[in-house]
């Protein structure tokens, strides 16, 4: 497949609805706009160097190689039924919670420290998309609200934006799964609900914690959760049928979900 390269390929399955849905959120102005998104294969690359891109979860390293390997057999185990289409929903949500459970407390067992993730981005192939830091700039100076939902580990999202973006930003939001470290810099426990790939909704808004206050930044921040619940015209952007569900719990008016293609092409 000679010089074939999907990655401005895009698919519209209705395309008057999606102009009628543009004009609608441009009358309404950025005070009714929020955006939601995943972080892993929708913010990052799926595709790095012509290699598959690291998530947040698979670029961590612990200390003690022995975690690594078991993290890694889970994942090989539960990935494939992850994406089957013989498991029923309800079934493959109780395996995606066995999953995520199994593995933060592998994280925890193997004495996880927030020096190995600051090692582990440092050495780690994922990178932003072309356009987010500008996309993240654009809205930030028109104060329409990002929230950022991942079933990954929030901690690491932030050290990502801290190595590779180097700023944070007053208007973004991570709702994710959140570390507890001790004061030697430790993993001791996780915050709150535990996120899975199969149980992102807006209910978990009250995970989510403003960036700019675990990087450092002294601004105030733009919207709290009541304001962003307000913004009922929607941009919601993912990579995985799950990610349809990140509104949940939102009373929008207008909605426009953007759906990134996870495809690995073989250049002959």
């Amino acid at each position: 497949m000679e010089g074939c390269d999907l990655s401005n390929v895009s698919v519209v399955d209705n395309a008057l609805s999606l102009q009628n849905k543009i004009a609608a959120i441009r009358r309404a102005g950025p005070s009714k706009l929020q955006v939601i998104a995943d972080f892993d294969g929708t913010l990052t690359k799926y595709m790095v160097n012509g290699r598959r891109g690291q998530s947040s979860h698979g670029l961590l390293r612990q200390e003690n190689p022995e975690f690594d390997a078991k993290r890694k057999a889970l994942y090989e185990y539960y990935h494939p039924l992850e994406f089957s289409p013989t498991i029923p929903i309800q079934e493959k949500t109780k395996l995606m919670e066995e999953w995520w459970g199994k593995t933060h407390n592998l994280l925890i067992e193997g004495g996880l420290t927030y020096d190995a993730i600051r090692e582990s981005v440092a050495n780690s192939a994922i990178t932003f998309r072309e356009g987010v830091v500008e996309l993240f700039e654009f809205l930030e100076e028109r104060d329409i609200p990002v929230l950022i939902f991942s079933a990954g580990l929030a901690d690491i999202i932030e050290e990502v934006l801290r190595q590779k973006v180097h700023r944070s930003f007053r208007n973004v939001k991570i709702v994710s799964n959140r570390m507890i470290f001790d004061d030697d810099g430790r993993l001791i426990s996780f915050k709150g609900k535990l996120i899975h790939s199969l149980n992102k909704n807006e209910h978990a808004l009250d995970m989510a914690a403003p960036v700019h206050e675990h990087l450092g930044d002294v601004d105030g921040v733009i919207d709290d959760s009541a304001s962003v619940k307000k913004r009922t015209n929607v941009l919601l952007l993912g990579d995985h049928l799950g990610d349809l569900g990140m509104s949940d719990g939102l009373d929008y008016e207008t909605s426009i979900s953007v759906g990134f293609l996870k495809i690995a092409l073989d250049i002959y």
